[in-house]
């Protein structure tokens, strides 16, 4: 079968597709699936450097997220609600491929109303952002949120929920056409390049001086974010992308009375296993409603090209979710925007 197969670990984005990679055998409580789509995302590349912290034997297949069927000859281990034929998502390892092995509980039903390449980039990006601003920062209706990295996989998702749950969102990106993404896609109130120097001045302006009551920050940006945070506000700290862990002067959360929140979506289901049932219960029924919808890349990449598309995703071109199709979707749903 085809694989992206990672054979040694180097400091740039340069892995192969093999056209002879042996079909993954299921263990215990793991089934086979035919994968359509997968989902792309940073922490893939630090992989292939050995960077991340899940370095699994060499040689092995690139890849987490996925959508596609339990396959026909699959084996269904005692209690799996799923049968060959279902469509599901998830996250395993080995994704970028015609074929690959999960565990039982890394499984969740695809849902009617979409696509495998939406599927594809659901299982890491929207619980997070669901369970940051739920879970975490409590957001109330009426309340205001600063979004970093807006047109990002994990930004766009949370602009979309903050809008669902009430909250008046500004989203906040690098470039006018990342901005224009938010506010079209995601449904963002205002936009604040935040390159431009002095920009927390913007967001005070639209807040009549008050600041953001939730920051979700998948950046870096915490610090910065500060100097436009209301009193009692919540600072959502979910990633690095940037590629620097803050030091935070401390000072600040005492004048301010702030709380600075952490989100680690992994470790749930090792910490608070009944909180991720509540998590996806919610997101499915917000899917199957339309109110929310997966925000997916203009150009979806193959396999045959996919270390191009990885290498989008590394100098931040991608917007949304990018996505590689490894087999035709033959339940068809328009998914590019």
């Amino acid at each position: 079968m085809r694989g992206f197969l990672v054979k040694e670990i180097a400091h740039h984005t340069k892995i192969n597709l093999s056209y002879d990679v042996p079909e993954p055998q299921p263990k215990k409580n793991e089934v086979l699936v035919d994968v359509y789509s997968g989902g792309l995302n940073f922490f893939d590349i630090l992989q292939t450097q050995g960077k991340y912290q899940v370095k699994p034997p060499l040689p092995f297949v690139l890849g987490a997220e996925f959508a596609g069927r339990i396959a026909k000859d699959s084996p269904i281990p005692p209690g799996c609600s799923f049968k060959p034929g279902d469509r599901v998502f998830g996250a395993g390892q080995g994704a970028y491929a015609d074929k690959m092995v999960v565990k039982v509980e890394s499984l969740l039903p695809l849902p009617d109303e979409l696509s495998y390449d939406q599927g594809a980039g659901l299982y890491v990006t929207w619980p997070t952002s669901y369970e940051a601003l739920v879970g975490r920062a409590q957001l109330k209706p009426g309340e205001w949120v600063l979004v970093t990295a807006a047109a990002g996989g994990v930004g766009i998702a949370a602009v979309q929920l903050a809008k669902v749950l009430g909250g008046k969102v500004i989203a906040a990106a690098g470039s006018q056409e990342k901005l224009d993404i938010a506010k079209r896609y995601g449904g963002a109130d205002h936009v604040i390049n935040y390159t431009k120097p002095d920009w927390q001045k913007e967001v005070l302006k639209i807040t009549n001086g008050k600041g953001v009551d939730v920051v979700y920050d998948p950046v870096g940006m915490i610090q910065a974010s500060l100097k436009c945070i209301a009193w009692k506000g919540r600072a959502l700290v979910v990633g690095f992308a940037a590629g620097s862990i803050e030091k935070i002067p401390m000072n600040l959360v005492l004048l301010k009375n702030i709380s600075l929140v952490g989100v680690h979506w992994g470790a749930y289901a090792r910490h608070e296993a009944k909180q991720t049932g509540v998590v996806w219960k919610a997101l499915l029924e917000l899917f199957a409603s339309g109110k929310v919808k997966p925000v997916i890349y203009s150009e979806v990449f193959t396999l045959e090209n996919l270390s191009q598309g990885l290498a989008a995703l590394e100098h931040r071109k991608t917007y949304g979710k990018t996505i590689v199709t490894i087999r035709k979707d033959d339940k068809a749903v328009s998914a590019k925007l």
